[in-house]
């Protein structure tokens, strides 16, 4: 199949700490394009004169124009502009783009950055943005979800993953206790890594499965925990990446695949759009699941970590709960899954949640973990997820 020859590398990366407020003067979304891109190129160690494509989610201040707007702000002539409208996908997405056009010689290195923010200078004079409706993302008149799912109460996150969950256990049973563990483990990762919201807060199974039911059967303690944030990447050539003070991280393969906006239209809510980006990114790496050192998996439930690997192939369909039980998912475990903590315990810097992962991919090839460091790290898997299981995309990340 045609795909990327492995010639873009993420040479550096950038977090921001979590944080559960807002820091106070309150940091904008330009603010922090700004401070992440500056992060990410000194990180990196090379020149920031090289930096001639950008990728974006967006930005709160622009409806439009945003590649120009950041290229204005942020002083960098561009060769390449995107902006990536994938939801937690949209990393994930954004790096493989920037991969593409630095292997067809359209720029050097793309600076894929997203701010955790959606702050906005407020005016005393004008009203506000009108706040979306439950979670729902299209509430204008005439929109699908507008039509026919907020009259209907089927809007927002929790509702919608729930009824996935309840959906795998009618097909496959549910042991609560299995899915708790993958937030557990999560957990002890977040313990060993100084910028997580729960650094320093270790939980139980038992603790898990007494915290609330949010949406049946998913407790609290299997939710994300939206924080302040963000996070970004540079992706550049191989001249560039010889420059770098850190190891490159070659992008070695990659999948996309999008089929629906709401779960009311999915084909089969227990297939998800993961199992044939992931047959993609394996196929164009030409490696095999048992080649993967790290995963690092969307995580906004525990459900979503479950059906991923499931789908993506590491273990059979409806055995992901046997599966997880006998695996040790911290980072000196036999499957070291998101090391950083994973948004459940690093916690979701909105949109940021999904490049979260990739720069927990690349740190661990990086050799850059310090106390998490799983040891010889060397190929990474990197799944970003949007909407209720609706739009994935996979990355295969490898080290020279």
């Amino acid at each position: 199949m045609t795909g990327l020859r492995g010639e873009a590398a993420i040479v550096g990366i950038a977090e921001l700490p979590a944080e559960k407020r807002q820091s106070a003067p309150p940091s904008f979304t330009l603010d922090q394009y700004a401070r992440l891109a500056k992060m990410v190129i000194e990180d990196a160690g090379v020149d920031p004169a090289v930096v001639n494509g950008l990728s974006t989610h967006g930005i709160a201040e622009s409806d439009m124009f945003a590649p120009a707007t950041l290229s204005e702000y942020l002083g960098l002539p561009l060769n390449f502009g995107d902006r990536v409208d994938l939801g937690g996908a949209t990393a994930a997405g954004m790096v493989w783009r920037a991969a593409a056009a630095v292997e067809l010689g359209l720029c050097d290195a793309v600076l894929a950055v997203v701010p955790g923010s959606t702050e906005v200078p407020r005016s005393e004079s004008k009203p506000a943005r009108t706040l979306s409706w439950y979670g729902a993302s299209s509430n204008n008149y005439g929109s699908p979800q507008a039509e026919y799912e907020i009259p209907y109460g089927n809007v927002g996150q929790n509702g919608p993953y729930a009824q996935v969950a309840q959906r795998y256990a009618h097909e496959f049973g549910y042991d609560a206790a299995a899915l708790a563990k993958i937030a557990v483990d999560q957990r002890t990762n977040a313990c060993a890594h100084p910028g997580a919201v729960f650094h320093g807060r270790p939980i139980t199974v038992d603790d898990v499965l007494n915290s609330p039911v949010i949406a049946d059967p998913i407790h609290m303690l299997e939710t994300v925990m939206r924080v302040q944030g963000g996070s970004g990447v540079l992706i550049a050539n191989a001249d560039v990446a010889r420059q770098g003070r850190h190891r490159p991280v070659w992008l070695k393969g990659f999948g996309e695949h999008i089929r629906f906006k709401t779960p009311t239209y999915a084909d089969d809510l227990l297939t998800t759009p993961i199992a044939r980006s992931a047959e993609q990114a394996f196929s164009m790496a030409g490696l095999q699941r048992s080649d993967i050192d790290l995963a690092s998996v969307y995580d906004c439930y525990t459900i979503t970590v479950l059906m991923t690997l499931e789908d993506a192939g590491f273990c059979g369909k409806g055995e992901g709960m046997t599966w997880l039980t006998d695996r040790d998912l911290t980072f000196r475990g036999d499957f070291p899954l998101n090391t950083a903590g994973g948004q459940l315990s690093y916690g979701q810097p909105g949109m940021a949640g999904g490049m979260h992962h990739v720069v927990d991919g690349a740190r661990q090839v990086m050799g850059r973990a310090a106390d998490a460091q799983v040891a010889d790290c060397n190929t990474a898997f990197v799944n970003g997820t949007g909407g209720i299981m609706s739009e994935q995309v996979a990355l295969i990340l490898g080290g020279d």
